[in-house]
């Protein structure tokens, strides 16, 4: 059985209290945050075992590699990745985007055409942008309607032989809506396009499984789905990481060094350069294990409930217009309030307690395409409650009349 108050439990800061207010956090599409079993086994690394890995010959330094190693394991098969070198542990989604985006420098040609969707983060826009000014690549956007959908039937018209990288986000962090992922690497695959799928948004509410979409790359953080920061995977089929050179030069990635030449190491140590979040690493490997014991299914269920409920009590409200309105969308509300900048909202939400984020959330094409300025955000989590939902409407209520 879900019980949110249980789950509640496992998560120390959501007792404390903000400007003299009980916490209501509901900045999750930002960061999650981390329960107590993820934090003790952070807290039991460099209490017992912390040493560098893969290095060492004495017992601290094989212990942590064997951890780390075993946390690779763990993200493969929640993947369901065919292999585990198929999993490069990165420091997130950003770096994971960066590591395909300059490997594809030596593989794109002068007049190649990539797609990006019109709801991308910043981090799936800019290094495209940069690709395309190295290599003389043509960025192409797939574009969005009113409510936050693509415009698939636009997609079908831009896809061509020239077409060679598709990118998209999984969910969107802004809207919420959760795009047609398999028919946009379907249709890619048939003109033999790669496509990298932007799953940070997506991982804490489903599991994609890899083999079963037949993606080529797919990246995560780990602090959306209860992990810490700065550490997430860049997943890729074994075919395309061989083809691309390493992102970085350094320790671990190399096989052989002379001053004359080097030579690099096998997957994974190809793309993993220097000394990793050696912890970060193992403690995402437990967040995986603390959310699959509670159930994806249970999980989905019950966001999409609060969601609803959500949706329903914010448009009582006058005046109050939401961003975002697919008919497949997960737990997040981008909302503003009529004459009134979504920055007052939010600061005045904060004194009550209540963490929204506010502004464009790395997206600002999707603001530029709606003409506003940003927009507020909530973002619920399944440690979210529905007295939550109302404490947020209640602040949403006197914030307006505090402003107009």
């Amino acid at each position: 059985m879900f019980d949110v108050n249980k789950i509640r439990k496992d998560f120390p800061i959501l007792n404390r209290e903000v400007n003299g207010k009980p916490l209501v956090y509901l900045d999750n599409a930002a960061t999650s945050q981390t329960p107590q079993q993820v934090i003790d086994v952070i807290v039991s690394y460099y209490q017992n075992n912390n040493a560098n890995i893969h290095r060492g010959v004495h017992t601290l330094s094989q212990e942590a590699t064997d951890m780390y190693e075993q946390a690779r394991v763990k993200i493969q098969k929640h993947f369901n990745a065919a292999q585990a070198h198929e999993i490069i542990l990165t420091s997130g989604t950003t770096h994971s985007i960066n590591i395909v985006a300059n490997g594809f420098s030596a593989l794109i040609k002068k007049g190649d055409e990539i797609l990006v969707s019109a709801m991308e983060h910043h981090s799936n826009i800019v290094p495209w942008q940069m690709l395309c000014e190295r290599t003389g690549g043509v960025l192409k956007v797939i574009p969005m309607n009113q409510e936050g959908e693509l415009l698939m039937e636009v997609y079908d018209e831009l896809l061509c032989e020239k077409t060679k990288l598709v990118f998209c986000n999984h969910i969107s962090n802004a809207l919420g809506t959760i795009n047609p992922i398999e028919e946009i690497i379907e249709k890619a695959h048939s003109v033999g396009a790669a496509v990298l799928i932007d799953g940070a948004q997506a991982a804490p509410h489903v599991i994609a499984d890899m083999q079963k979409l037949d993606v080529d790359f797919y990246t995560v953080s780990a602090h959306k789905i209860c992990g810490p920061t700065g550490v997430g995977m860049l997943y890729g089929k074994e075919a395309w990481l061989h083809k691309l050179p390493p992102y970085q030069g350094g320790g671990e990635m190399i096989a052989e060094v002379t001053f004359e030449k080097t030579t690099y190491a096998g997957l994974p140590h190809k793309f993993e350069a220097g000394t990793p979040n050696i912890c970060g690493g193992i403690a995402f490997g437990a967040a995986l294990d603390y959310m699959n014991a509670i159930g994806f299914d249970d999980i989905a269920a019950y966001e999409h409930e609060l969601l609803a409920y959500a949706t329903e009590k914010l448009l009582e409200i006058d005046g109050l217009k939401i961003y975002g309105t697919a008919k497949n969308k997960t737990s997040v509300i981008s909302f503003n309030m009529e004459g009134i900048h979504p920055y007052d909202i939010g600061s005045i939400l904060d004194k009550l307690g209540v963490a929204v984020r506010t502004g464009h959330h790395c997206a600002q094409p999707i603001m530029d395409f709606y003409k506003i300025p940003g927009t507020v955000r909530a973002s619920f989590c399944f440690y979210n409650t529905k007295d939550e939902v109302n404490a947020l409407v209640d602040a949403v209520r006197r914030a307006t009349k505090m402003l107009s």
